[in-house]
């Protein structure tokens, strides 16, 4: 994977803090650097931590976790007075814990990234929207893993920016390259809750195949990231302000 040791963000106290620039689009250009990030749980963040987020120019920062999680971990950039800090809860289902807890038989990813797709479309269009408006400078959303809900916004935004779905599949593959440590532990939690090793192990992993089968649906489905925001807004607005924030060349919006 092109630009992996720029893209990796290293940090103290979080595993899985991602730059999304560099991609190549269709259209020819490439999204920008330092505008746009994914992230696993900022709870534990050192003081370290936040400066170098703030010094790579972190403005906006954007919650996905539900409302137990943020109440038992609270985001350390709600509040603070150079941030500006929204929590809005995206598919309660694919926390981790609730993951696991409904785990029961075979398990399929992708038929869980579809179904919050189809039942949470306006939480989604929040999300795009606070994106899309955000203040300049870089905008950050993470969830716990930065697996699942971090990685249906991320394929969200490079699929409006007409990034191709095999970048967009590699880069939510990435999780599994560079998060083992929080993987790891992830998966010891699970097994303690009864969870078996090899199901706990499914529901952590970030397989292409699940990406590519979700990008695959949302084409068949609803024409694309672009169309599906744009039904839901019954606009396109949206989309042209998503394809300014993230492109590294404006001009050559399509």
């Amino acid at each position: 994977m092109p630009y992996t040791q720029e893209r990796h963000i290293r940090l103290e106290a979080a595993y899985n803090v991602r730059d999304l620039g560099g991609y190549p689009t269709v259209c020819g250009t490439k999204t920008r650097w330092r505008s746009l990030m994914r992230a696993d749980a900022l709870h534990e963040l050192t003081g370290k931590d936040v400066e170098r987020l703030l010094s790579l120019g972190l403005r906006t920062v954007i919650d996905l976790r539900n409302e137990s999680e943020v109440a038992a971990q609270p985001n350390v950039f709600a509040g603070h007075g150079n941030v500006r800090y929204h929590h809005i809860s995206l598919f309660h289902g694919l926390a981790p814990a609730e993951l696991m807890f409904r785990a029961r038989g075979p398990i399929d990813l992708s038929e869980r990234y579809i179904e919050a797709i189809e039942n949470c479309g306006p939480a989604l269009v929040s999300v795009a929207q606070a994106i899309a408006e955000a203040e300049e400078g870089m905008v950050l959303f993470n969830c716990t893993a930065g697996k699942d809900r971090t990685g249906i916004v991320a394929a969200m935004i490079l699929s409006v920016a007409n990034v191709d779905p095999d970048l967009i599949a590699e880069d939510y593959a990435l999780t599994g390259e560079i998060a083992a440590p929080l993987m790891q532990r992830l998966k010891e939690r699970a097994i303690q809750r009864g969870l078996e090793d090899e199901m706990a192990a499914r529901l952590l992993s970030s397989e292409r195949t699940a990406m590519k089968a979700l990008l695959h649906h949302m084409n068949i489905a609803h024409e694309g990231f672009g169309n599906y925001l744009g039904r839901q807004l019954a606009n396109f607005d949206i989309i042209t302000q998503l394809q300014k924030r993230i492109l590294a060349h404006p001009a050559g919006l399509h």
